[in-house]
């Protein structure tokens, strides 16, 4: 196995990573900048959009060279060609100190994002699913931080964490309708070391992996929720995962660069960095485009 750092950018909270099957190239965000970055498996071709507000995530559409984005106030379009930014809805009107954070695209082309308290103190949270014709709906509330979304490789199981819970959950996942059912705790997350739950992602074995974002770690869990493996990274905040590459064996790592209230902790040289790990012989699951 082996850590590099792929991009050395400094991202203030980078975020979101995801590698795009069909245009071979990884895409993740700096959620406090209000960036969409994009670079190839080795790091190179370095292509960036400011969208001039906190992004939480971002998903790209089946149709045309646009996305989804999960900004302060709402879902929008990117339009990558030429940068122009339209609201499609905003879940949580009036929510000023609410904003949009984790998301991710279900195996039929559903967005799932969930919003946070700025403060991350209140449940004031909700986890939302944007259909393919643009209704929206909400399957979760009173949340805190809403981070983690990911589906085992079947998408019959959605995993989510709300991240000061100190939990990662599991539901049963309806394909055919997007309607989530039966929580229940998948894993207790080790928090001894001041770290929380943040980005996850599965691997084609159906094991779970989740940065424990402010502990330096990578945790993965087996489908029945045990600690399988534990990676120490060179920077404590890490912030999320994805698997990616042309054979899907990269595993690319985001991280923080500043935290984002004061009384979380610093971090060293490499701190925002974008990593690589090589040689782990598992493989991940290629993410799908919102199916509109």
């Amino acid at each position: 196995m082996k850590i590099e750092v792929l991009v050395d950018i400094k991202t203030t909270l980078g975020e979101g990573p995801q590698w795009d099957v069909e245009q071979q190239r990884l895409y993740w965000v700096d959620s406090m900048d209000g960036r969409i970055l994009r670079c190839t498996a080795e790091g190179s071709e370095l292509r960036g959009w400011e969208v001039g507000q906190k992004i939480g995530s971002m998903a790209l559409r089946k149709h045309g060279d646009h996305a989804l984005v999960a900004m302060e106030n709402g879902i929008h379009d990117l339009d990558l060609g030429n940068g122009d930014l339209q609201l499609i809805i905003d879940p949580e009107p009036g929510m000023t100190t609410n904003r949009l954070n984790d998301g991710k695209v279900d195996r039929h082309g559903r967005f799932l994002v969930g919003s946070m308290d700025m403060q991350e103190e209140k449940g004031s949270g909700k986890l939302f699913r944007l259909d393919p014709d643009l209704s929206l709906h909400v399957l979760e509330e009173d949340i805190i931080c809403s981070n983690g979304p990911c589906w085992s490789p079947d998408g019959k199981i959605f995993y989510f964490a709300d991240t000061w819970t100190g939990e990662i959950w599991a539901y049963d996942y309806d394909n055919a309708s997007g309607k989530v059912s039966n929580r229940r705790t998948f894993a207790k997350v080790d928090t001894s070391g001041g770290g929380a739950a943040d980005g996850a992602t599965v691997d084609a074995e159906g094991c779970v992996w989740q940065a424990l974002v402010y502990d330096s770690k990578l945790i993965r869990y087996t489908p029945d929720g045990e600690v399988d493996r534990v990676i120490e990274m060179p920077v404590r905040k890490v912030t999320s995962v994805a698997f990616g590459g042309p054979d899907m064996d990269v595993l690319y790592v985001t991280s923080m660069g500043k935290p984002p209230l004061p009384r979380f902790p610093g971090d060293g040289q490499q701190r925002g960095s974008l990593f690589a790990i090589t040689g782990l012989g598992i493989r991940g699951v290629p993410e799908r485009r919102f199916a509109s």
